[in-house]
């Protein structure tokens, strides 16, 4: 295909990132709405996986196309598995969950854990967690590496201020009164709450209670204030990958511990596989200079 038919090709249809097959363009695509009939990924996941590319690599590839790098050590926080699957066959990666097996609890991370991970893996989380929501941005901090990235998406506003639904949740349960289901909780000073038609989530076949509702500037306060330096909204689309945002918010997030580097085994690890792919392929790399390989190679400093 020449240069002149790919604005068409465009047009028609864009490749998913997350399994890598070309599939038609919708007229509009939606946050949550499934856009890869191959995969099921919508425009959310594909935001979330194209932010990781370009946190870790510099560079827009697809999934299947990632380096293997497991030197690299990751947690997933209630990921899908259309994506969870693959990053396990490419970095030490884990998926979690906060309400099911395997658990883990971002208010109460184990110690262990500090420290531990070159980038965390959040997918519509946050806006669930115990309030305060800032100590789970906080443990979030702690446990990645000086030069970690949390990679996030959270539904968000641009309201002024974040809705706190429920600041003194403590021991919480429901009730149904009068056919309507209600939130019942005691404060930690023994105070007796209720709180009618409590909002929930629908995350991996199971309900989750919504416990706020972000606001883009407070969001972005909150996450700087649990310590990280810099913080990223992936705004612009990219329609290769079906990257098309309808709204200009509940977008894709990136905090930043530190700069991010690459390990030295982990340099390594994409050296062997970049030395072995233009020994098999050095032809079409001379070819096709601007080749994501090649570019890995440059970003390395191996040439």
């Amino acid at each position: 295909m020449d240069a002149l038919e790919a604005p068409q090709l465009l047009a028609v249809s864009f490749q998913c990132n997350i399994c890598g097959s070309i599939q038609p363009r919708p007229e509009k695509f939606e946050r949550e709405a499934v856009s890869c009939a191959n995969c099921g990924s919508n425009i959310r996941t594909r935001g979330l996986m194209y932010m990781l590319s370009m946190e870790l690599f510099g560079l827009p590839l697809t999934l299947p196309d990632f380096p293997r790098v497991k030197s690299l050590r990751a947690i997933g926080t209630s990921d899908e598995n259309l994506y969870a699957e693959r990053l396990a066959q490419h970095f030490d990666y884990r998926n979690t969950f906060f309400d099911r097996e395997p658990r883990f609890d971002l208010t109460n991370p184990p110690a262990e854990d500090r420290g531990r991970y070159d980038f965390i893996v959040s997918s519509d989380v946050f806006e669930h967690v115990l309030p305060p929501a800032q100590a789970a941005f906080r443990n979030t901090f702690e446990m990645l590496k000086s030069s970690g990235v949390l990679l996030m998406t959270v539904p968000y506003s641009i309201e002024p201020e974040t809705l706190e639904h429920y600041p003194d949740l403590h021991q919480f349960g429901f009730a149904e009164v009068a056919g309507e289901l209600v939130l019942v909780n005691r404060t930690k000073s023994g105070e007796l709450q209720v709180f009618e038609k409590p909002v929930f989530h629908w995350a991996g076949g199971q309900k989750s209670l919504e416990a706020r509702q972000f606001t883009e500037a407070d969001l972005r306060a909150t996450v700087l204030d649990a310590g990280f330096t810099s913080v990223r909204i992936y705004a612009e689309h990219y329609p290769p990958f079906g990257i098309e945002y309808a709204e200009t918010w509940s977008l894709p997030i990136a905090a930043r511990k530190g700069d991010f580097s690459f390990p030295v085994e982990s340099a390594r690890d994409i050296l062997e596989q970049w030395r072995n792919l233009r020994a098999k392929h050095n032809a079409q790399m001379q070819r096709f200079g601007k080749s994501y390989w090649f570019r890995i190679g440059r970003k390395l400093g191996l040439y």
